[in-house]
């Protein structure tokens, strides 16, 4: 079972992830991962921490001259910010953060500094390295992630070719360079104002086999470990697939991808309202999945709160923090799917090691070959 945990707190000496289950024989390409670290440094909106910081993934363990071993993977990303121990308390509670549930889950006496510190999204960097090593081994079965962002505050991105170029070259990791002076505009309008913008997110990957998943217990179904992964990325709160909320207006017969014959032999859907995903498993078209962040919760113009340790009315707390993430979300979105992805190929083509799941795939993809071609 492909499967990580990550410790580390945001002001703490590293962040760490421990990776088990990941096949041996994979080539770590640093620099492919280093450029998901960057990529998720970047973006309009973010705060002086990023230029702060320069993640760089370093292996501990699980790696030998490159390649994995089949051994637990450990994954270091030091943090320069790195002052812990002289940081004040925090006893304002930011309203839509951690602060104050965390404050009473774990008794921390009115201090919220441990709980913000690991609630912080800069856990995210080192889940982005562990996608990173999803992204790998999925790119030896040619199968490939991309994410981008279609919305900033109240604009709206048109979506485009999937070009890693155009959307690398965009301040908000789009595919519509037109509009991303308009989002620039509400970036800084809203940065002014002391506030923060929200967005949505989508993660497209192309060359999905059908079948990875299952329908037959909740924890297995795809659709459900997408969904929990995305919304575990700080500031989520709405997934969908596909056509996702829309179809809802809809009837039946609008809502679903009819079956044809392709031309060539195979079957085809002309549509893709079901976004991949049907009955907890993958059918073969590309995996379209998108999740809404909110406006950060840490505002230069604090809301109302109230002070842990006096119990007097107080403005809540100001922590270092963007005007917008939405970015640097889809990043992370891009790379919590792509290990869900992995896992779940990891699953179906059964194997320790690259070879074996080779084998399992061809195997597998032999016998579906007169139904589907990738």
């Amino acid at each position: 079972m492909l499967e990580y945990v990550t410790a580390g707190e945001s002001h703490g000496p590293a962040l760490h992830a421990i990776v088990s289950g990941y096949p041996a024989g994979v080539r770590v390409d640093r620099a492919f991962l280093d450029g998901r670290l960057l990529r998720r440094q970047g973006g309009y909106g973010r705060s002086k921490r990023q230029q702060m910081e320069t993640d760089r993934a370093r292996f501990l363990s699980g790696v030998r001259r490159g390649v994995t071993t089949g051994n637990p993977i450990t994954i270091r990303i030091t943090n320069r910010a790195s002052n812990l121990a002289k940081l004040p308390s925090v006893t304002r509670p930011r309203p839509g953060h951690a602060d104050l549930a965390g404050v009473l889950k774990f008794g921390h006496d009115g201090d919220a500094r441990d709980v913000l510190e690991r609630a912080s999204a800069r856990e995210t960097a080192v889940r982005t390295a562990v996608g990173g090593l999803g992204a790998l081994l999925l790119r030896e079965f040619g199968i490939d992630v991309f994410g981008h962002v279609v919305r900033v505050g109240k604009v709206s991105f048109r979506g485009g070719a999937l070009d890693e170029d155009v959307r690398d070259a965009s301040p908000f990791f789009s595919l519509d360079p037109e509009r991303d002076p308009q989002a620039r505009e509400a970036v800084d309008e809203a940065g002014t104002d002391g506030d923060t913008l929200g967005g949505v997110v989508e993660v497209v990957a192309q060359g999905v086999w059908p079948g990875l998943g299952s329908n037959n217990q909740s924890d297995r179904r795809l659709d459900g470990r997408l969904a929990a992964a995305l919304m575990a990325i700080p500031a989520i709160k709405g997934v969908e697939i596909g056509a996702g909320f829309s179809v809802a207006r809809l009837r039946g017969s609008k809502a679903h991808d009819v079956i044809r014959h392709a031309k060539s032999g195979g079957l085809v859907r002309p549509t893709n309202r079901a976004g991949g995903l049907e009955g907890g498993m993958t059918n073969g078209q590309p995996l379209v999945v998108r999740a809404a962040m909110k406006p950060l919760s840490t505002l230069r113009r604090p809301l109302e709160s109230v002070d842990l340790k006096t119990g007097a009315r107080s403005d809540a707390h100001f922590e270092r923090s963007d005007v917008t993430a939405v970015p640097a979300a889809s990043v992370v979105a891009e790379a919590v799917v792509a290990f869900e992805l992995a896992r779940a190929l990891c699953v179906k083509a059964g194997g320790d090691s690259l070879a074996d799941l080779r084998a399992g795939g061809d195997a597998y993809l032999g016998r579906i070959a007169s139904w589907w071609t990738p």
